[in-house]
């Protein structure tokens, strides 16, 4: 596969990524489906290997959304900023303490939009933990599958 064909797949990729974080988009599915694409396109075990992983990690994840209360966010007060400081955290935490650090990055992000926002440390805390009950769970999971799935084709891009 070439170089431009690999930047279109992490383009597909870090649309996904975007997309959990907006209601009504298929972001996990994205994600899914630009590894899909990488595999048929450039068929190895280790290609192979990534798409069966993606689609159990993908797979558990949704399991553990259903158990997980619906999405309500907007009730909460959630705006698109939130999204925005949620996902970036993420993913910078997702990269500096490599994997786990996506959910502390997540809880962050929502504290530092909201510390912004609000101005005081106790009414950002409250609006942080408020946005984590009414569905932030749900797309820290969506988002942190979707990081791990991100992370292996880049992982096997450059060790494979």
């Amino acid at each position: 596969m070439g170089a431009w064909e690999l930047l279109l797949v992490g383009v597909v990729m870090l649309l996904g990524l975007c997309g959990v974080l907006v209601p009504g988009v298929p972001g996990s599915w994205l994600v899914w489906a630009a590894v899909l694409w990488w595999t048929l396109y450039d068929p190895n075990g280790l290609a192979w290997g990534i798409l069966v992983g993606a689609t159990v990690v993908l797979l558990a994840a949704q399991a553990v959304r259903w158990q997980l209360p619906p999405r309500r966010l907007r009730e909460s007060g959630a705006t698109p900023r939130m999204a925005v400081f949620a996902g970036a955290g993420a993913l910078l935490g997702f990269c500096v303490v490599p994997v786990l650090g996506a959910i502390p990055g997540f809880i962050g992000g929502i504290y530092a939009g909201e510390r912004l926002r609000l101005g005081r440390h106790g009414e950002a805390a409250a609006a942080t933990r408020t946005a984590l009950r009414m569905g932030g769970g749900s797309v820290l999971t969506e988002l942190f599958a979707c990081l791990l799935i991100a992370g292996a084709w880049f992982g096997a891009l450059l060790w494979g």
